[in-house]
């Protein structure tokens, strides 16, 4: 996997122009103080595809950023040479502006911004953009906005904050039937109580409680990716991405590639217990077992 760092001493951002037309999807966004690195490899390229992160962790979207020197040919990101003068984002295919998608996926009010804070990163030659605060034209306050790591990673070493405050807000009777029933399941995959002969799909028997817990498993497809599978958490916007099943994490190879050529190297793993020790970036895993201690935590509390 291709990672580039966009370590930069200023803040990288963009700043909205034509604030007049955000509900015919007008507004453009010039790009400000990027990183060396970003800024070389996007001279180069002309244009490149766009991930914005959102607080799930990255999606793809139909974004391009084009170099100042570069124009779209047309939506697919075909670039010709054109002396534009601003580094910018542009829509592609998208129906809104990135604008527009930030305060969707971030549950921000309506308004033109003055600009929008945000780190980039290179990763398999796309822009993974992330939004780290913002500021409206008509306010003078700056709305910064959450950063979690690993946002959907549950495991005995490291809970997600996302992930604990959407537990937080279920019905704690519901969370309480929803983390027994996995341990139910969890138990009977676990080594030292392992059933003999058990498949690795048994573990879709999990697929009820955590769909209170708000994950809904998709159907089990068993080539390429396992499920194509939707998150719910917080109020927030749905976000589908694929889930590999795996009794222990370790098992997780990724196939470790991109599920296509046009796919994120983004899926969720969905295992038993968790012992992989170098988990690739943008891989979150949901441990069951981790869930399952949860239950006596949610107790206590």
């Amino acid at each position: 996997m291709r990672f580039v760092s966009s370590f930069s001493t200023q803040a990288m951002h963009l700043q909205q122009t034509k604030r007049g037309s955000i509900a015919s999807g007008g507004p453009q966004y010039y790009f400000h103080d990027l990183s060396d690195p970003v800024s070389t490899y996007l001279r180069a390229q002309g244009a490149v595809r766009v991930a914005l992160v959102t607080p799930y962790g990255a999606t793809k979207s139909d974004f391009f950023a084009v170099g100042k020197d570069h124009k779209l040919l047309s939506d697919d990101g075909k670039v010709t040479t054109g002396k534009v003068g601003h580094d910018r984002i542009q829509q592609g295919n998208a129906t809104e502006s990135i604008g527009e998608a930030i305060r969707d996926w971030y549950l921000l009010s309506t308004g033109n911004f003055e600009r929008i804070d945000v780190d980039v990163q290179i990763v398999e030659d796309i822009f993974y953009v992330r939004p780290l605060s913002c500021k409206y034209a008509s306010q003078s306050r700056t709305i910064e906005l959450p950063v979690v790591e690993r946002p959907l990673t549950f495991t005995l070493d490291y809970q997600s904050p996302f992930w604990r405050k959407q537990i937080d807000s279920v019905d704690r009777k519901l969370a309480l039937w929803s983390l027994e029933e996995i341990c139910r399941v969890v138990k009977d995959h676990r080594p030292s109580t392992r059933l003999a002969h058990i498949q690795e799909t048994d573990i879709l028997r999990a697929s009820g409680p955590l769909r209170h817990l708000g994950v809904t498993l998709g159907g089990f497809v068993g080539k390429g990716y396992d499920c194509f599978s939707r998150f719910e958490f917080n109020k927030l916007p749905p976000y589908d991405v694929p889930v590999e099943l795996k009794r222990d994490s370790t098992g997780f190879k990724y196939q470790q590639r991109k599920y296509g050529k046009d796919e994120l190297s983004r899926a969720v793993v969905l295992c038993a217990t968790h012992g992989h020790k170098q988990v690739p970036v943008n891989i979150d895993i949901i441990e069951l077992d981790a869930l399952c201690h949860y239950r006596d935590r949610l107790k206590a509390g």
